[in-house]
């Protein structure tokens, strides 16, 4: 009888995997991550994501600490980059190739990524030419599951008169994403900010021709770049 083969570590399933990406997206990949927000994230109750923080921990790939919450460790981080790399990838593809909007393409990708070998995930960057974004702007991991640095900052923080570039789009929401394509607010729109209100007030920006006004909430949705911002 066949003994089985123990020295190999246990295969990582897609729902760590998942868990591992949300992770990343939450703490940046270096922070500490409650375990609240990533059951709110993950649409499971706080039990069943402190089981699975335990099951990762077990696994070396995150460390975790009560009343803290968890953090990936580089093993952790590795994994849940490339998983991140084959969902922007997924997403740009839909967006690209398949004519989907960029508000519909987070929740198709989610179901569509399980799906994809390392072959195919090869064929899609290639055919699209190596894209360095999602459709959001969002950055790709390269495929050793290493992530651009960015030098970019919330629209919220930076002073009024300053012009720059959206950079990238940090919503998910589809009604959202809808509005901002309407009013021309996407990746690689540059923009003027006319004036912010106080107290966490609206804000005026001038996009081409045109002014629109939002409000701080949707505005922290947006990360630009300024002239300031490359000479840093």
């Amino acid at each position: 009888m066949t003994r089985p083969d123990n020295s190999q570590p246990p295969a990582i399933s897609e729902a760590m995997r998942d868990y591992l990406a949300e992770m990343y997206r939450l703490g940046y990949g270096k922070m500490w991550v409650s375990t609240t927000m990533l059951a709110e994230r993950m649409g499971v109750s706080g039990a069943a994501a402190v089981a699975m923080v335990r099951r990762l921990q077990k696994r070396a790939l995150v460390e975790h600490l009560p009343y803290r919450g968890a953090r990936l460790t580089p093993a952790g981080a590795k994994v849940a980059l490339l998983s991140i790399r084959r969902h922007r990838l997924v997403e740009r593809f839909l967006v690209e190739v398949m004519h989907f909007g960029w508000h519909e393409v987070h929740a198709e990708a989610e179901a569509l990524q399980k799906g994809v070998t390392q072959a195919i995930e090869d064929r899609m960057d290639a055919l699209m030419g190596h894209p360095a974004t999602c459709p959001h702007g969002d950055p790709i991991p390269s495929r050793e599951g290493v992530m651009p640095e960015l030098h970019d900052r919330p629209l919220t923080v930076i002073p009024a008169g300053a012009r720059g570039v959206i950079s990238r789009v940090r919503t998910r929401e589809a009604d959202r994403l809808q509005y901002l394509a309407e009013i021309g607010l996407i990746p690689g729109a540059p923009f003027e900010l006319v004036s912010r209100a106080p107290f966490n007030g609206p804000l005026r920006l001038r996009i081409g021709a045109g002014e629109q006004v939002i409000g701080a909430e949707l505005a922290a949705a947006l990360w630009v770049t300024t002239p300031a911002d490359k000479k840093a």
